[in-house]
């Protein structure tokens, strides 16, 4: 066959095909569809950013000077309290997301019956991390309760710890994709990329402080024995 009866590459000419650069058309075409200022879209940005900051403000307060549980008397109540509003806030961070996707378009690409049990496989996987982490953690423990001086004798290594570090934020980021390819929804897929960014950056924040929580907590046991 002649170069001139190759078939057309991704962005409409002749010849063979760069698959990097229909990687790139693609992703071009489902972003380019996105409005980036409409208001829902906006909302659910803002949703996203904020969760993580709030509770980890929060948390470093309660932390640095223990009002939050003086003001209820007991950090176990002041870990229900956050708990709470975080339970709140994340609702209302689905409620943004979701209404994002249904004022934006949606894309042919993924609208088709695999795709729809592709999205449905993450929403599985994604629960299923999210479940067996508080089950793993307990209320306090998925609710910073070491921010609070609610700690267990020693970090959580089991499932689904065992495989996978932060399994609760990657299990709702699954849950955020699988969502946005069952609405076929491209401003689905690039707000689930603020929330897998967003939560990179919380891991990046929360661990080191986490680790040396547990660290504090073993010397003064090894002091003590």
């Amino acid at each position: 066959m002649s170069s001139a009866a190759a078939g057309p590459d991704c962005c409409g000419g002749l010849g063979s095909i760069d698959w990097r650069q229909a990687d790139f058309c693609i992703m071009t075409r489902l972003l380019g569809s996105v409005d980036p200022a409409e208001p829902c879209f906006v909302a659910a940005v803002l949703t996203i950013i904020f969760n993580p900051l709030f509770w980890n403000v929060v948390a470093r307060w309660e932390h640095k000077t223990r009002k939050l549980s003086r003001a209820l008397g007991s950090p176990y109540l002041g870990c229900y309290a956050l708990g709470g509003v975080i339970l709140l806030l994340n609702v209302l961070r689905s409620h943004c997301f979701t209404q994002a996707m249904l004022n934006q378009p949606t894309t042919d690409s993924l609208q088709d019956p695999s795709a729809r049990w592709l999205g449905l496989a993450l929403l599985g996987v994604g629960c299923l991390l999210v479940l067996s982490s508080f089950f793993a953690l307990g209320f306090t423990g998925t609710f910073l309760g070491d921010y609070f001086g609610i700690l267990k004798e020693a970090r959580v290594t089991s499932f689904p710890f065992n495989i996978l570090d932060n399994p609760m934020y990657w299990g709702s980021t699954a849950n955020y994709l699988g969502w946005a390819i069952m609405h076929a929804s491209p401003a689905g897929l690039l707000l689930t990329a603020v929330v897998a960014f967003t939560y990179v950056l919380a891991t990046l924040y929360e661990e080191p402080f986490t680790t040396e929580i547990y660290r504090q907590k073993a010397c003064r046991s090894r002091k003590g024995s």
